[in-house]
């Protein structure tokens, strides 16, 4: 009987179920919290899939913003969070970092105008700005601090990318002349508001092109390599590449086949 315990015992812990917490914060379409606090855009689209791909495994989201998010990681508030750049203030942390699973861009925008072109984007120091709080922009170096940017800036801060467009649609100069905005919800946007073509600039070249990771707590319940190991059926059965498509967002160059030779090779399955 003793054997047939401890048996038992041993099996229940293998198939015990893990939680793995997630910080989501507004950054659409890639992420977002509804109303009910469930999360939107590809993130909560890739929480479904994994949650039905992996029963042993369960995914808790953690609302958080994009200046809160370091603190919150810092006090253990999540311990997974998607689709970032090593470069937005992960270096200097304990953490893991997958190799890049989802591209993107960010764009200037400014209203239309007659005689503006796009020379109006090749100093835009020179403009009043309207960016997002928190988030890491190109032509400021990174930097997240309001109170430096707003030293070096003529800068308004903003919530969403929706009220930065509607600050430059608003055409009020001395407030917001130039707008940062992901090329993916810029392409969204003018989907749904096809109106907008006509009154918007867009810049051809951008703030910053960025390849975002999954970054894991070092010693959290899952790293950035079993996150993968997670991801991999998502990937093989091409519902990853559908569901970042849904949202007008890239995969890296080269992702699916660099994927596909590193799973061969055994990379993936932690061999």
């Amino acid at each position: 009987m003793l054997s047939a315990s401890l048996m038992l015992a041993w099996a229940t812990v293998c198939v015990a179920e893990t939680e793995i917490t997630i910080g989501v914060y507004h950054f659409p379409p890639v992420a977002g919290v509804g109303p009910d606090g469930e999360p939107t855009g590809l993130v909560g689209d890739l929480v479904d899939a994994l949650e039905q791909t992996h029963e042993n495994n369960s995914f808790r989201v953690v609302h958080t913003s994009p200046k809160r998010r370091f603190l919150d990681f810092d006090a253990g508030l999540y311990d997974v969070i998607f689709f970032e750049s090593p470069n937005w203030g992960w270096t200097d942390k304990e953490v893991t970092i997958s190799r890049p699973i989802l591209a993107d861009e960010e764009l200037y925008v400014a209203l239309k105008k007659p005689g503006r072109d796009l020379s109006f984007f090749d100093d835009i120091s020179k403009r009043s700005i309207v960016a997002i709080s928190g988030y890491h922009y190109g032509f400021a170096g990174f930097e997240t601090d309001n109170s430096v940017l707003q030293r070096r800036f003529n800068i308004e801060f903003s919530d969403s990318h929706s009220r930065s467009l509607e600050l430059i649609k608003a055409d009020r100069p001395s407030v917001a002349e130039v707008a940062i905005v992901s090329y993916s919800y810029l392409q969204m946007h003018l989907a749904e508001h096809p109106e907008d073509w006509s009154k918007l600039l867009i810049s051809d070249k951008p703030d910053q092109r960025y390849q975002l990771s999954i970054i894991a707590r070092q010693d959290g319940p899952a790293s950035a390599e079993k996150m993968m190991q997670l991801l991999a059926p998502l990937v093989k059965n091409g519902q990853y590449r559908r569901l970042v498509e849904k949202w007008g967002l890239q995969l890296p160059a080269g992702f699916l086949t660099s994927f596909e030779a590193q799973q061969a090779s055994g990379v993936l399955n932690g061999h």
